[in-house]
């Protein structure tokens, strides 16, 4: 499953549904947290139920509130017999969050429905920091890992979560950090974080550039402008994919060969590994 850019739309704006699943985002994220007011919260279930079941383009997230708000039932109840893609969960504490969050799925679900996978904003508590490694306990019932950079300064009482420049102060970059090695730890898809200026195309390839660069798979959108900048960045270039191969096709000529020669540089293993990941997103 490819999810190089995950695009949100606000659940209580039906008439946005179908343009988002066309603006070209491997998956778009239905949301009813955040985006929708509480009094437009039954509407925007009932428009986001409405919509999953008819066909669909692309893979389809709903983000549903926090497990500590006293809505997630509610929003579970009225989206699962639909049949979503998978669920997100925001302020998602860890393992025993997903176990939580399982028994409401289990509870209004059909007795023989599969479950949907999970996707949880891992990073939105203080509390959520110490929890990152358990998530490869549950790690079959995950979509991926990602974080935010919004809920977490508001909760301890910072200014902000940016240096000027728009780059993350330190306790955001450890989030950052801790988040995409918990992800790989768990075998799981690591999902970078929305860039917020939307008009700012720059910034945003560049973001989306550093963070293939750093290993993460995919990032979140907020604006169908920003998916295509966004599945570029994922997208190894002709020039990546054909260095790639050449490394794959170096090994597989030289069996039981540690190091080899490829171009004038020295490649081995770590080489090898990276070079097959490259060739597994450009497929």
């Amino acid at each position: 499953m490819r999810l190089r850019s995950l695009l949100f739309v606000p659940g209580d704006r039906p008439e946005r549904f179908a343009k988002a699943a066309a603006s070209g985002a491997d998956a778009i994220i239905l949301d009813l947290e955040d985006s929708v007011s509480p009094a437009n919260k039954e509407a925007a279930r009932a428009a986001i139920a409405d919509y999953l079941a008819g066909e669909r383009e692309v893979i389809t997230l709903v983000r549903v509130n926090p497990l500590d708000g006293h809505m997630t039932a509610a929003d579970v109840a009225a989206v699962v017999g639909a049949r979503p893609d998978a669920i997100m969960l925001p302020k998602a504490e860890g393992a025993p969050a997903i176990q939580q969050l399982d028994t409401i799925l289990r509870s209004e679900s059909a007795r023989d429905a599969s479950l949907p996978a999970i996707l949880p904003i891992a990073t939105e508590t203080p509390a959520a920091i110490f929890t990152l490694g358990s998530y490869r306990e549950v790690r079959e019932r995950l979509l991926g890992l990602t974080w935010g950079a919004e809920d977490l300064p508001a909760a301890i009482g910072a200014t902000t979560s940016r240096h000027d420049d728009g780059s993350y102060t330190a306790p955001y970059e450890v989030a950052r950090s801790l988040t995409l090695f918990s992800a790989h730890g768990a075998g799981v898809a690591a999902i970078d974080t929305v860039f917020p200026a939307m008009k700012d195309e720059a910034g945003l390839a560049a973001y989306a550039a550093r963070a293939r660069r750093d290993g993460f798979t995919g990032m979140m959108a907020i604006h169908p402008s920003q998916v295509a900048p966004i599945n570029a960045a994922f997208t190894p270039s002709n020039d990546e994919v054909s260095r790639a191969q050449g490394i794959v096709d170096a090994f597989a000529a030289n069996p039981g060969v540690g190091v080899l020669q490829v171009d004038g540089k020295m490649v081995d293993a770590p080489h090898l590994k990276q070079a097959q990941h490259i060739l597994s997103l450009a497929d």
